[in-house]
C-alpha cells in the first residue's frame, strides 16, 4: 500500500481539485455571453436554430446575471476554503485544522464533563456498579456502542462470538478478569489436530466422543473407539474435558458451543482448528470506563446482584461519549 502514500497522490489529488474548480469557471465564462448567429438572410439570429415540434424555438440567452454570480462567489468560497483548511493534498491550509484534532478536542471535553463521573463507579465493587440503576443504563449504551456488534444487542453471541448471559466463560466470569478481557483483548487459538488425532474416521470417532460428554446423541460404538484419541485433547480440555480457564480451553462438557456442536462441526474444528480474536478496548475506553462496562457484563448472567451503594448518578447522554 505504500504506493498510495508517496507524494505523487498529493499532487494527483491538488490538481485534480484546482482543475475543477478552474473547470467550472471557464463554463461559466463561456455561458455568460450571448453568441450571435447569422440567419440565412445575413441577419442577427437571437435563437440557437434547434426547433421542436414545429413552433417551439431555443433562444440563445445567457442565464440571470444574478444566477451567474451564485455560481462565482461559490468558486470563490472554493478558492478560500482550500487556502484556510486541508484539501490539496499534504496542504495543512493556513487554520491547521484537522478533523483528527477536533476529535481529540471533543474527547477531552467529554472526558472533562463525564470522567468524574466514571472515576466515581471506579471506586466501587463491580457488584455493587452492577446493581445501580443509573450504571447499568451507562453500561448498556456502553455495551451497544462497543460490543453488541460481535456479541449481539441481547449480548445472547452468535456463532463464533460468545453469550454473555449464561454464565458460562471460557477465560472465567469474576469481575477482574472480565474487566482485563475488555481492556486487553483475547487471542483464542486451537491449532488443527487432524494430524494428532488420526485418520478421518478417527477424527469422526473423536467427534462422536466429544459430543458424548455433554450427553448429545451419538454413535455408542464410535464414542468408545474416539475417547482413545481424546489423549491429544487433554492438555488443554482436561482428562475429562472440563477446559482450562487459564488457557482459554472451553469446557466440552457443558452443553455450550462457541461455533456448533453438531458432528460436522466438531470435526471441522478438530480438522482445521479456531482462530478467535477479541480487540483490545484499552486506549479506546480507559479503565473507567472499562470498569462501568465489565460490571455490566458480569451482571448480565447473574439473576440477582447485591443492592446498590451511594453511587453518583450520570447524566444519561454519558454512555454515549468516547
Amino acid at each position: 500500500m505504500s504506493e498510495f502514500t508517496d507524494g505523487f497522490w498529493d499532487w494527483y489529488i491538488a490538481l485534480i481539485s484546482l482543475a475543477g474548480i478552474a473547470g467550472c469557471a471557464l463554463l461559466l465564462w463561456s455561458q455568460s455571453t450571448v453568441r450571435v448567429n447569422v440567419g440565412a438572410d445575413g441577419k442577427p439570429d437571437p435563437t440557437t436554430g434547434h426547433v421542436w415540434d414545429e413552433d417551439l424555438t431555443e433562444l440563445n440567452t445567457p442565464m440571470p446575471r444574478w444566477w451567474m454570480w451564485l455560481f462565482y462567489i461559490t468558486i470563490v468560497f472554493g478558492i478560500v476554503y482550500l487556502v484556510l483548511y486541508p484539501g490539496l493534498g499534504s496542504y495543512a491550509g493556513k487554520l491547521g485544522w484537522r478533523s483528527a484534532g477536533a476529535y481529540e478536542q471533543e474527547v477531552k471535553r467529554a472526558d472533562a464533563e463525564y470522567g468524574p463521573v466514571f472515576a466515581a463507579y471506579a471506586s466501587k465493587e463491580v457488584s455493587l456498579v452492577a446493581a445501580d440503576p443509573q450504571a447499568r443504563v451507562v453500561g448498556e449504551r456502553l455495551f451497544m456502542n462497543y460490543c453488541a456488534q460481535c456479541h449481539a444487542a441481547d449480548a445472547r453471541g452468535n456463532k463464533g462470538f460468545p453469550d454473555l448471559t449464561d454464565g458460562d466463560w471460557i477465560h472465567g466470569g469474576d469481575p477482574a478478569t472480565i474487566e482485563q478481557t475488555i481492556l486487553h483483548g483475547r487471542h483464542g487459538q486451537m491449532p488443527p489436530m487432524a494430524a494428532a488425532v488420526g485418520s478421518d474416521r478417527d477424527v469422526e470417532n473423536l467427534a462422536h466422543y466429544v459430543r458424548s460428554l455433554s450427553g448429545l446423541p451419538v454413535d455408542p460404538l464410535k464414542a468408545a473407539q474416539g475417547k482413545s484419541k481424546f489423549v491429544a485433547c487433554i492438555g488443554c480440555h482436561g482428562a475429562e474435558g472440563r477446559g482450562n480457564p487459564a488457557l482459554g480451553a472451553p469446557n466440552l462438557s457443558d452443553k455450550v458451543w462457541l461455533h456448533g456442536g453438531d458432528l460436522a462441526t466438531i470435526m471441522e474444528t478438530i480438522n482445521k482448528g479456531r482462530d478467535n480474536r477479541m480487540p483490545a478496548f484499552a486506549e479506546i475506553l480507559g479503565e473507567p470506563k472499562a470498569h462501568v462496562l465489565a460490571a455490566y457484563v458480569w451482571g448480565l448472567s447473574k439473576r440477582t446482584v447485591v443492592p446498590a451503594a451511594a453511587v453518583p448518578a450520570p447524566a444519561p447522554a454519558a454512555a454515549g461519549q468516547p
